[in-house]
């Protein structure tokens, strides 16, 4: 890390002097006191009224737009859970990977439910870009797809990886228990989670809020939870990648900024990619080649999460083994939390 650029007075000069508001600074006075008090509150206040916001929205949500039904319909709601197994699966495995000490459980739920909470950010955002964007990328409404394309690239996958990534920056990133780069894989893991079950729940309920009577209904929401099973380990994924990142920029400051969008950049393109591809893809599958649509959807799904999959396993792993590397190197007694069997 490169050292804290210092003026020149405060390099050149004795060690005994007192530079106070000279060339340095700390906390001496009332008034040092209730600038430093106005300036943390007004951060916390910030970030209450961002949750108060999300909160509001959900409320929104759950009166008009329609997600009121998972308490009023426990079927919604149990496909909804259903429908996030898969993610929390591979959340898991991500927690699991941590080579270094485990992340609290308190940390780890509250991201959750930030990225729970957050999603309204993302759906609004959505909704207000996607005209605009969609007839600007299609050459004024010469090529539609174009204009698709345009929309998941420059909107969606920037969007929605920016509020997760917000769901861990906000809170667990300035914990000082998030100590490793890994530990921004895992929580942006638990993010992404938070982010694919509230979508799921609304996807479900959008798509079986019209139909009426029981069977119907387990049949349609039965239907689309299957697919959002599929879809939710993506956002897993995408904010793992993002989270890893944020992590690096933990603990490089000097570059925290390029390293955040890099992530960020990395996670967009291969989010905006899924929803790019799914449809046509699967399109192509089942009528040139015959193959029933869902199992091509299914089909296209491990192959494309399967190479990113892959991919941000190898970087758990190559931090694991430098992780290892660096205990041999300073010692088994530097293995905070490490049980000696696993050393």
């Amino acid at each position: 890390m490169a050292e804290r650029q210092r003026d020149p007075v405060e390099r050149d000069a004795d060690r005994s002097a007192d530079l106070y508001e000279i060339s340095d600074w700390e906390v001496r006075s009332t008034f040092d006191r209730v600038v430093y008090f106005l300036y943390y509150a007004g951060q916390w206040a910030l970030r209450g009224l961002v949750i108060l916001l999300a909160l509001a929205i959900l409320g929104v949500q759950i009166a008009f737009g329609g997600l009121g039904a998972l308490g009023a319909q426990p079927l919604f709601a149990a496909l909804a859970a259903l429908s996030a197994i898969p993610a929390l699966v591979l959340a898991g495995y991500i927690y699991y990977a941590d080579v270094t000490t485990q992340e609290p459980l308190t940390l780890l739920v509250s991201t959750f439910l930030l990225g729970v909470l957050f999603a309204g950010f993302a759906a609004i955002l959505n909704t207000v870009l996607q005209g605009p964007v969609q007839f600007l990328g299609s050459g004024f409404g010469l090529v539609p797809f174009l204009g698709q394309v345009a929309f998941f690239f420059l909107i969606v996958g920037p969007v929605e990886e920016s509020v997760k990534l917000l769901a861990v920056r906000l809170y667990a990133f300035r914990d000082d228990r998030f100590d490793a780069v890994i530990d921004g894989a895992v929580y942006g893991a638990m993010a992404g989670l938070g982010f694919a079950t509230i979508e799921n729940a609304l996807y479900i309920v959008q798509n079986t809020e019209m139909v009426t009577g029981t069977f119907q209904a387990i049949n349609a929401g039965s239907g689309i939870a299957a697919v959002r099973a599929l879809a939710g380990p993506g956002h897993v994924i995408y904010s793992a990648f993002a989270g890893y990142y944020l992590g690096l920029a933990k603990f490089n400051p000097e570059d925290a900024g390029p390293i955040v969008l890099k992530g960020l950049l990395i996670a967009a393109v291969i989010h905006a990619g899924y929803n790019t591809l799914a449809g046509p893809v699967t399109g192509v599958l089942s009528t040139v080649y015959g193959v029933n649509q869902f199992i091509a959807f299914i089909g296209f799904v491990v192959v494309y999460d399967g190479v990113f999959i892959l991919l941000l396993l190898r970087k758990l792993d190559a931090y694991r083994q430098a992780y290892n590397r660096a205990q041999v190197a300073e010692g088994p007694e530097s293995e905070p939390g490490v049980p000696e069997f696993e050393r």
